[in-house]
């Protein structure tokens, strides 16, 4: 497979080295700067570096398009006009995780397959792809795209050792939201958490070993039946006064955290009314305590 990368930041590079060191022939790194194209050019051990599209060889199999997800339509329409490309031979996808394939519709009108395909995994700017690349082996791809496109997603998710997980056009957004949850907001939970137990100012410096394993213990839990069947705590329980004190403590110590703390509070009670570890006119009572918190 011979494979051009078109945006030489973290996800190129990252998902570059995978196919390098899996057989795959990078052919051609090209960058909005030389600077940048000549660093992922060093990193995947091309030479073949340059800001032009005119770089791409004529036998290149796959075009991977790396850049921000502003420039991937002006890619795919500049790509159509290079005339050595065999087109009909050719697979073009893109790494955005909110665009669909139609991003690329000039170049499917070319010939060439193309499709959606978005790491499913965290690309922190402050960690170097060296950093990155262990936490991206075995992880998923969200793809779309014609019938062919996503055969081709499937090929090249097993060349980097993943598995595609097919997302249908019109749900593209609501899939990159959900991504957001899983990793954005789970980064600022950990934050809140750092924040008390700042606030709690004991003998422990740093707040990572003390909970680790509690929340390892949550995830395995989740992991090994579900959200709700795993779900413990004084909200599970029903146990409005416990909360109540709960939200007495942080306005006290951490007034900012309570719109926070709030809205997770309903979110934690409405599953555990889902869940029927509480009847409904429990479930109220918390909900009442939330909303005269928030009000």
């Amino acid at each position: 497979m011979n494979v051009a990368i078109v945006g030489a930041g973290k996800v190129g590079s990252v998902l570059g080295k995978i196919l390098a060191t899996r057989g795959a022939k990078i052919v051609a790194v090209v960058s909005r700067t030389n600077a940048s194209a000549a660093r992922a050019g060093k990193y995947l051990r091309c030479r073949n570096v340059s800001t032009s599209l005119a770089a791409i060889p004529p036998k290149t199999d796959l075009v991977l398009i790396a850049t921000p997800h502003s420039a991937v339509e002006e890619v795919a329409y500049k790509l159509t006009a290079i005339a050595h490309l065999e087109f009909k031979r050719l697979s073009v996808c893109h790494a955005s995780g909110t665009l669909t394939a139609d991003a690329l519709v000039p170049l499917a009108k070319k010939g060439a397959s193309v499709f959606s395909f978005h790491p499913l995994q965290t690309f922190p700017r402050d960690f170097g792809p060296a950093e990155i690349l262990p936490t991206v082996r075995g992880i998923y791809y969200g793809v779309d795209g014609s019938k062919k496109g996503i055969a081709v997603a499937g090929v090249l998710a097993k060349k980097l050792g993943g598995k595609v997980l097919v997302v249908k056009p019109e749900m593209r957004k609501f899939y990159h939201a959900a991504c957001v949850v899983a990793s954005n907001h789970l980064t600022t939970m950990l934050w809140i958490l750092e924040q008390m137990f700042g606030a709690l100012k004991t003998n422990e410096k740093k707040f990572f070993p003390v909970f680790e394993p509690i929340m390892q213990a949550a995830l395995r839990n989740a992991a090994r039946t579900s959200p709700a069947k795993s779900l413990s705590g004084p909200i599970a329980r029903g146990g409005v006064e416990t909360v109540a004190g709960h939200f007495e403590s942080v306005k006290k110590f951490a007034p900012e955290l309570v719109p926070y703390f709030a809205a997770l509070s309903a979110e934690t009670t409405r599953l555990a009314e889902a869940k029927g570890s509480i009847e409904k006119d429990r479930a109220e009572k918390l909900f009442n305590l939330i909303r005269s918190i928030t009000n």
